[in-house]
């Protein structure tokens, strides 16, 4: 029996689910645990422990009081840095059950008397992408586990609209035909809080000639496990999407919206785990230095994000509208980027764009949005850089590629204001009046005004009395430390 004398801080074990945004997001939630008083340990599958070590350099994970960095054996090929392309290796892995006993033994570990400095593990928070992992760890040791959803309450509720519209016969479809005939513009009106939706708005997920796909059958199972966790978070914020709130209250015991969590963090006066960085990507900061000589608002930012694959006729397109608009521009472009070729540029947009563009492999983009020469982003409406572009005050050109991306579209452009859409088959004429629209049109000013207004309610939300802030004490104190909500084994 464990008898050593340590601290009485709770300890939370954090698992995230082996994508960038995830692993960012909910690094950011572990840090804010960590102001309240807990340890925490968090856990990443190898090949990303591996990754955020290469990115931040090999003592970037040493010697962070009550903070510590742990990994499971994945399986995964080391070479293999794109989660994409181990999809399937990864759900079957997590629905399976064969990182279950390593997750358990990490925990068990803390709970040996020769790790006489970390506290007994009091509690899991898994992304709610790993909730047959988690879960079912938490019910087999007795411990207290909340899920966490990294993203919009519509981009869970998109995802989980797959196992309804099964039910009542909208998919699978009968044929790839369906994805290019109109049959996708047809609306849905199924789920609660969600208005003026479109079958093609939902989860690409979901818009499937086959419900019996392993990343399908993932999903729904992830999302059916996560129920049976008493409390589940999700990165939004009250006055974003209310109506939301009332339709997860009656799937979940105990539902919280927090964020947007960087401005929670905003709050925090002295946080010295600032420097635990995020990314799986070494950061260029150069692009920042770039920005300061160049004029406020001026310059277009424009990321695909971590997942966007592009072919090599997209990406000319998007270059040469960059080149023909004029603006300057700051372009992140990943080496994995372009499907099946280098992200080679003609010639001729070397020629359009010296001296006025900066292209890089990737940056800390939450600077690069709250820079004061930043006038717009170009953006593929990942959950993660919506919500920044949100705090920053940025409105959006939106390209959405995969997952909930068209859901977290079709609300920037028609619920919030904030967006307008580029044709999934991008063409660089149109692409010039987008970003022209964006920089100095009247569409343009319009959606700032709002996309001003909505930070100012995020700021809101996330300051000392504000929604997230009291949303995330409840979380902690009637969730994290009652003890109450303990699973048993099923």
């Amino acid at each position: 029996m464990r008898t050593k004398a340590i601290s009485l801080k709770p300890h939370a074990v954090f698992i995230p689910y082996a994508a960038q945004s995830h692993i960012k997001t909910m690094l950011k939630l572990a840090k804010l645990l960590h102001h309240r008083g807990f340890y925490i340990t968090f856990v990443n599958l190898e090949i990303n422990h591996r990754r955020l070590l290469e990115s931040g350099g090999p003592k970037s994970m040493d010697g962070w009081p009550d903070f510590r960095f742990e990994f499971i054996p994945d399986g995964l090929p080391s070479s293999d840095t794109n989660v994409l392309q181990h999809l399937d290796q990864l759900s079957t892995a997590i629905l399976e059950g064969h990182y279950l006993a390593s997750f358990k033994g990490l925990i068990s570990k803390s709970n040996d008397e020769v790790y006489s400095n970390v506290p007994p593990v009091t509690c899991i928070v898994s992304d709610g992408f790993m909730s047959p992992l988690a879960v079912t760890a938490a019910q087999e040791l007795g411990l207290p586990v909340a899920v966490f959803f990294t993203l919009s309450a519509s981009g869970f509720l998109s995802f989980d609209s797959g196992r309804v519209l099964k039910e009542i016969g909208l998919i699978p479809l009968k044929d790839e035909s369906f994805l290019t005939n109109g049959y996708l513009d047809q609306a849905i009106d199924i789920i609660p809080g969600m208005k003026n939706m479109r079958l093609r708005d939902l989860s690409t997920f979901i818009r499937t000639t086959d419900c019996d796909t392993l990343i399908f059958r993932f999903l729904v199972e992830s999302i059916r496990r996560s129920f049976e966790a008493p409390a589940a978070i999700f990165h939004t914020f009250e006055a974003l999407e209310p109506e939301l709130l009332d339709t997860l209250s009656t799937m979940y015991d105990s539902v919280h919206f927090i964020g947007p969590l960087e401005l929670l963090l905003n709050q925090i006066q002295e946080n010295y785990l600032s420097s635990i960085g995020y990314s799986l990507w070494k950061e260029e900061p150069e692009c920042l230095q770039w920005l300061d000589y160049r004029e406020p608002n001026s310059v277009l930012y424009v990321n695909f994000g971590s997942l966007t694959m592009l072919t090599k006729e997209q990406l000319i397109e998007f270059g040469m509208g960059l080149a023909k608009s004029n603006y300057p521009f700051v372009w992140i472009i990943r080496p994995d980027m372009v499907v099946g070729d280098s992200a080679i540029l003609p010639p001729e947009f070397s020629e359009e764009t010296r001296e006025r563009g900066v292209i890089a492999s990737w940056c800390p983009q939450e600077e690069v949005l709250n820079h004061p020469s930043v006038g717009g982003f170009l953006t593929h409406c990942g959950w993660g850089s919506t919500i920044e572009s949100i705090s920053a005050g940025m409105p959006m050109l939106c390209w959405p590629f995969i997952g909930e991306q068209p859901t977290n579209c079709r609300y920037a452009c028609a619920e919030w204001g904030i967006g307008m859409e580029i044709d999934n088959d991008v063409k660089r004429v149109a692409l010039v009046k987008l970003i022209i629209e964006l920089m100095e049109g009247e569409k343009g000013k319009e959606m700032k005004n709002k996309v001003m207004e909505w930070k100012r309610l995020a700021e809101e939300a996330a300051g000392p009395k504000g929604s997230s802030s009291l949303n995330l004490e409840k979380f902690v104190n009637e969730i994290l430390l009652s003890g109450k909500f303990v699973l048993q084994k099923s």
